[in-house]
C-alpha cells in the first residue's frame, strides 16, 4: 500500500472497494489522527472538522473516520455537505488539529475520496502523506479509554463559509441588476452558492441543487457545462458559474452559453492583479496542462508563467514557496491565497462577478483574453495493475510523436492521479497535425492495454 495509497489529490476510488471500505476509512483516521495529535495538551486542543459533498457514500466513509479519529482521542466536530475549500478555511479558523473533506470531487457518484488539510488550512505535503500511508500499514497506538474522543455535528459550519465568501468581494459592492446561473452540480456548494449570490443581491437561477446521493457532477456542473449553457439562454441571464461536485473548481459561460476554462479565468485576473500591483512576484503559477496561448499572452504582459506537475496541491506548494498569489488549473481550479488555502470554484467565481461590475463590460467581453493554441486531449482508459506506458510499442508512439512535434509544439503523457486513465495531451499550431499525433499515441496505449 504505503506511498500508492495518496493520489495527487488525498485518497480516491471506487466506494465500498479498494481503499475506499468503510475498514480503510476507519483505518486511515486513525493515522491521521495520531499523526496530528499534538501530546501534551488539554483534550480540548484535540481537534479535527470534517465536511463531506452529496454522495451516499458519505454517511458510510463519515462514520468510519470519525470512529478512526476518536479512537486516537481526537474530537470530530461534523459539518455536513460543504465545498472543499470551506474545510481550509474552518481547519484553521476554528483552530483545528486537521481538516478532512470527504469527496471524489468531479468523479460520478460511484467514486468517493479522502482529502486531507493541516491545521494551516493548506493540503497536506508529499512527506505527511507518505507518513501517514505508513502509519495505516503499520497500525497505531490507540488512545486510553477515558481519552477516547467525541464527535458532534456543527450547525453553522456553512454559515461561516457564506459569510467569509461574502466578504472577498470589495467593500460596499453588489451584484444587483446581474441575473447569475449558478449550477452547483448536485454537489457541496448546492446551498451555500446560491446563498451568497442572492445576499450579494444577484437574480439567482440554481441549477443542480437537489441532490439525491446518486446524481452528483451527472450531466451538470463544470464537467458537464451543457445544462448550465442552456440555463443561460433559456433564462436570459448574464452569465452562467459551472461549479464542481466539491465546488474547488468552476467554469465560466457568457450570456450565448460560450465556456471560459481555468486558463482565460487566470489570465483575466493576473491581468487585472498585476494592474493594481497584487500580483506578487509578477508570476502566475499553472500546471504543464495550461494552454501555450496563456503563456504567450502573459509574456506579452510582461508577467511570467511557473508551471508545476498536474494538480491543484502542487500549484499551491509552488505558490508558498515562491510568495506567490494566483494560481490554478486549467480545469478551473483557481488558487487565490489572499482569499483560500485551496481552488475555490464560488469565489473565483465571485470575483468574476465583481470584474463585471467594476468594468461595466459583459462575460463574453472579459473571458477571452487570449487565443488559444488548438490543443487536444484524449484519455485511454486501462485496468487495474496493467502499466501501458511501459510497452515498447508505446513508447515507440510517443517518441515519433515528439518527433514530429518538434518547434511546432508540445506533447504530454501522463497518468491520471484519481482516476485509472492515461491522459493524451497534445498542442500544436496545425490541426491535422495535432489530431495525427493525438489519435496514434491513443492508438498505441489502446493496443497495449
Amino acid at each position: 500500500m504505503g506511498m500508492g495509497l495518496f493520489g495527487t489529490d488525498g485518497v480516491r476510488g471506487r466506494a465500498n472497494q479498494g481503499n475506499m471500505t468503510a475498514e480503510m476509512a476507519l483505518r486511515l483516521g486513525a493515522a491521521a489522527g495520531r499523526y496530528f495529535r499534538r501530546e501534551g495538551t488539554g483534550m480540548a486542543a484535540h481537534r479535527v472538522v470534517i465536511g463531506k459533498d452529496t454522495r451516499q457514500s458519505g454517511y458510510m466513509l463519515e462514520n468510519a473516520l470519525t470512529a478512526g479519529l476518536t479512537s486516537t482521542g481526537m474530537n470530530v466536530l461534523l459539518l455536513g455537505p460543504v465545498p472543499t475549500p470551506a474545510v481550509g478555511l474552518l481547519a484553521r479558523s476554528m483552530r483545528a488539529d486537521l481538516g478532512v473533506m470527504i469527496s471524489a470531487s468531479h468523479n460520478p457518484a460511484d467514486d468517493n475520496g479522502i482529502k486531507f488539510f493541516g491545521p494551516d488550512g493548506f493540503k497536506l505535503s508529499d512527506e505527511a502523506e507518505a507518513e501517514i500511508s505508513r502509519m495505516v500499514d503499520a497500525g497505531v497506538h490507540l488512545a486510553d479509554a477515558p481519552n477516547i474522543g467525541r464527535a458532534k455535528r456543527i450547525d453553522d459550519g456553512r454559515g461561516r463559509y457564506v459569510e467569509y465568501a461574502k466578504t472577498t468581494i470589495p467593500t460596499g459592492m453588489t451584484l444587483e441588476g446581474l441575473k447569475v446561473v449558478i449550477d452547483c452540480a448536485n454537489g457541496a456548494a448546492y446551498r451555500a452558492a446560491p446563498d451568497v449570490l442572492a445576499e450579494l443581491g444577484a437574480t439567482v437561477i440554481p441549477v443542480g441543487v437537489n441532490p439525491n446521493g446518486r446524481n452528483i457532477n451527472l450531466d451538470c456542473g463544470s464537467t458537464h457545462t451543457d445544462t448550465c449553457a442552456q440555463a443561460v439562454v433559456a433564462h436570459g441571464a448574464d452569465v452562467g458559474i459551472a461549479l464542481d461536485g466539491d465546488a474547488d473548481r468552476v467554469m465560466i459561460l457568457d450570456a450565448q452559453g460560450q465556456l471560459a476554462d481555468g486558463d482565460q479565468l487566470m489570465a483575466l485576473f493576473a491581468t487585472r492583479w498585476a494592474g493594481e500591483n497584487r500580483l506578487r512576484g509578477g508570476t502566475l503559477v499553472a500546471t504543464v496542462m495550461s494552454n501555450l496561448g496563456l503563456e504567450r499572452y502573459l509574456q506579452r504582459q510582461g508577467l511570467a508563467l511557473h508551471r508545476t506537475k498536474v494538480g491543484d496541491r502542487y500549484v499551491v506548494e509552488a505558490m508558498r514557496a515562491g510568495g506567490f498569489n494566483l494560481g490554478g488549473e486549467q480545469s478551473g481550479h483557481i488558487v487565490m491565497t489572499d482569499y483560500a488555502t485551496t481552488g475555490d470554484g464560488l469565489i473565483a467565481g465571485l470575483q468574476f462577478l465583481a470584474e463585471m461590475v467594476r468594468t461595466g463590460k459583459s462575460a463574453a467581453d472579459l473571458m477571452q483574453s487570449f487565443e488559444r493554441v488548438p490543443q487536444r486531449l484524449d484519455n485511454v482508459r486501462y485496468a487495474a495493475g496493467a502499466r501501458p506506458l511501459d510497452a515498447a510499442s508505446v513508447k515507440a508512439a510517443i517518441a515519433e510523436a515528439e518527433g514530429q512535434l518538434a518547434g511546432k509544439g508540445r506533447l504530454l503523457i501522463r497518468a491520471s492521479g484519481t482516476e485509472p486513465l492515461i491522459r493524451v495531451m497534445a498542442e500544436c499550431e496545425d490541426p491535422e497535425l495535432l489530431d495525427r499525433v493525438v489519435e496514434d499515441v491513443a492508438s498505441a496505449l489502446r493496443d497495449a492495454v
